[in-house]
């Protein structure tokens, strides 16, 4: 395999797609080994048939806001691979959301995916629609002209979107009532949806708990525990919300959660009320943390990020690169012991490399915060069985489905001095189910 051959060439038709192409390089680069051991892979180009997507749907979103004007937006659905099964993927609904960014989540989507077992492809979709500041009557009629366009290219055994950044379950309920409409049928063809019409008890904080259920694995393995250890988490949506609630039913303590006015220092630990209050931050102060400070005494630095504190554990839990190469020494220099991506892709390649230089426990994205789509995935076998679990059931499930996947990462990323590298063993993993899926089925 020619990595530089490779992106060369996607850099030339897919030119200023920086986060798309970063994804894609740091793949690339930690399977090369791997890859160039099966020399069938390199025949058939099953590198270059990967990165490159299945199809793309881009497609305007015309709908009336509530003084009766007519607003337009654009939607994207990135259908990536759907070797091991049917494409699954979130939809996001954000200002910043653009053809780079939905390629990105949707190639990760497909290792994260393949690390499951579970027979899901890899997708994303979304909107550069922004639910925030508008009416219950306005989102819905976004989402049904969303869905309006979208409809005809997904279903229960084709395409299974979820929910994403700025993606609930309102935004999935009116989505799944457009379709339902259109389609004339009630199926699992959405997940995070309520528990009404579908939706899995714990969905959503799984992602948050199959997190830390990954770290607390991560540590036993290096012979340590994750009790009594000190968390920095940026963000305060569900992924925060899960990842603080279970951190501390396992004795840790949580001292940030973070917004895009700056973070939160609690050095009481952040747990009970405090846990709860940060739902209703999200949902009445327009995604500001520092009434945190106001209502419990806390510290609030403006305008920074916590991985300037001195921690044990850092969860970027927020969004794409948030924590660069100077946070990355900032952590260092304090001693950090473990970072865990509850982001997709919450870390620079330059950050990155600094965790592995100094062997500290890196925990990568797709394997992390897998547990949302594991979820995802359990709620669409409750559809296709017509039952409902209960929230210890399902919760046993991603625990194991999360024990599963730091297994393939250890197997596949143990290093010759016993350092595990948790990047390349989770890209490997991946990377090998989907290659020979992909070899099994020929060239398509």
């Amino acid at each position: 395999m020619n990595i530089e051959k490779i992106m060369q060439s996607l850099e030339a038709k897919h030119p200023g797609e920086n986060e798309y192409l970063q994804a894609v390089r740091e793949v690339l680069m930690t399977i090369e080994k791997e890859y160039n051991s099966h020399p069938e892979f390199e025949k058939a180009k099953i590198a270059e048939r990967l990165v490159e997507p299945d199809r793309i749907f881009t497609f305007k979103v015309p709908w009336v806001d509530d003084r009766g004007d007519v607003q337009l937006n654009l939607g994207y659905r990135i259908q990536f691979n759907n070797a091991i099964g049917p494409y699954k993927g979130g939809l996001r609904f954000h200002p910043s959301v653009n053809l780079s960014i939905l390629k990105f989540l949707g190639f990760e989507q497909i290792f994260k995916n393949a690390l499951t077992t579970l027979p899901m492809g890899g997708a994303k979709g979304g909107s550069d629609f922004n639910p925030k500041g508008k009416s219950d009557a306005e989102v819905m009629r976004f989402c049904q002209a969303f869905m309006l366009e979208l409809w005809r290219y997904i279903g229960p055994e084709t395409d299974i979107p979820a929910g994403d950044i700025g993606v609930g379950g309102r935004e999935i309920g009116f989505m799944y009532g457009m379709y339902r409409k259109l389609a004339r049928e009630n199926t699992g063809v959405l997940t995070g949806k309520n528990m009404e019409f579908g939706g899995s008890l714990i969905r959503p904080e799984a992602t948050g708990f199959g997190g830390l259920y990954f770290v607390k694995q991560m540590f036993e393995t290096a012979g340590m525990y994750i009790k009594d250890k000190t968390i920095a988490i940026s963000g305060f949506g569900n992924v925060a919300w899960g990842a603080a609630i279970k951190a501390t039913e396992m004795g840790a303590k949580v001292v940030s959660i973070s917004g895009p006015d700056g973070y939160i220092y609690d050095e009481n630990g952040i747990s009970g009320e405090k846990i709860e209050y940060m739902l209703e931050l999200r949902a009445t102060c327009n995604d500001i943390v520092s009434p945190y400070a106001e209502k419990f005494g806390a510290v609030f630095v403006p305008n920074r990020r916590p991985w300037e504190l001195k921690v044990d554990i850092a969860l970027p839990s927020a969004t794409q690169n948030e924590l660069n190469e100077e946070d990355a020494k900032h952590l260092i220099e304090n001693g950090v012991l473990c970072v865990g991506e509850i982001s997709n892709m919450g870390c620079t390649p330059e950050a990155i490399e600094l965790f592995l230089k100094h062997k500290i426990m890196y925990g990568p994205g797709k394997a992390v915060n897998a547990g949302g789509v594991a979820t995802s995935g359990l709620e669409m076998s409750q559809n296709a069985m017509h039952l409902s679990w209960t929230s210890t059931e399902v919760d046993a499930k991603l625990h194991q489905i999360m024990s599963e996947i730091h297994s393939q990462c250890v197997k596949y990323g143990r290093e010759s001095d016993g350092y595990i590298n948790y990047m390349k063993g989770a890209n490997i993993a991946g990377f090998l189910k989907v290659a020979k899926a992909m070899m099994a089925q020929g060239v398509l």
